[in-house]
């Protein structure tokens, strides 16, 4: 093990920043790790995240970007942190400005069929391995890689330290985006083009109305209806007792707890 990659191994698979050294959650990020990392002699630092885990509908989309040690990009921070508009003037200067990036997408049917982990972990990994150029180390957030040929780290909150993580992120969610406001037109009545999938009171109350459409991720709980007290799963559960989504899924914590 090289001095840097010593520096920089971690027990465990992620590693935790000092609290001092985190951005705030409506800062720039930092960069923190990749400025130690160029100083331990890595040169080609890959950043790779995901966005569309928790979605109830879509594809999971990963990205990975290797930055040049000097490009400085105000406002890549956290994708979730930032605006739509300036989601997408900072995706094209990502694009520009990296020695490379990718993404790839993960149907909503694999994720059903091969689980959500395993998905999101092959989704990062393949969004590395699609890079131009091999990276010396890489930076995920929260997620350590086994395998790979160079080493790796997973940060906690690696997008508010990390520039490299913050920019995959928003190539990512631009992408994702995207593609579930095409989707939107395709399905319509889900409020895809504003929700992008996720779980919102329309999105729930849409599911509780016409029930899942084919991008639905059918493995998810109470896309496809919720469990009676048998344990066996019905179509939406919330038709019979006309309740809201939200309170539904309430009742059902307090009958769990009250067993």
């Amino acid at each position: 093990m090289s001095g840097g990659e010593a520096k920089f191994a971690a027990s465990g698979a992620e590693a935790a920043v000092p609290s001092a050294d985190v951005a705030g959650p409506t800062s720039d990020a930092l960069g923190l790790m990749e400025r130690r990392l160029y100083e331990a002699g890595f040169t080609h630092v890959a950043g790779a995240d995901e966005v569309g885990r928790g979605a109830l509908a879509g594809p999971l989309v990963a990205g990975a970007v290797i930055l040049p040690p000097d490009t400085t990009i105000e406002g890549i921070r956290d994708s979730k942190l930032c605006t739509r508009p300036q989601r997408e003037r900072l995706a094209e200067r990502i694009k520009e400005e990296a020695v490379a990036w990718s993404v790839v997408r993960v149907r909503h049917d694999r994720i059903d069929r091969d689980g959500l982990q395993r998905c999101n972990l092959q989704a990062l990994r393949r969004a590395l391995k699609r890079l131009e150029h091999t990276p010396d180390y890489a930076l995920l957030d929260c997620f350590k890689l086994k395998r790979l040929p160079y080493p790796n780290l997973g940060v906690k909150k690696a997008d508010y330290v990390s520039r490299t993580v913050a920019a995959a992120s928003i190539i990512a969610k631009v992408t994702r985006d995207a593609a579930m406001r095409r989707y939107s037109k395709r399905y319509p009545g889900y409020g895809f083009g504003t929700n992008v999938g996720y779980g919102t009171r329309f999105h729930w109350n849409a599911l509780k109305e016409q029930g899942p459409c084919e991008i639905h991720r059918k493995s998810f709980f109470g896309v496809v209806g919720f469990p009676d007290e048998d344990g066996v799963v019905r179509p939406h559960q919330a038709r019979q007792f006309g309740l809201d989504p939200d309170e539904l899924v309430a009742k059902i914590d307090e009958e769990r707890i009250a067993r």
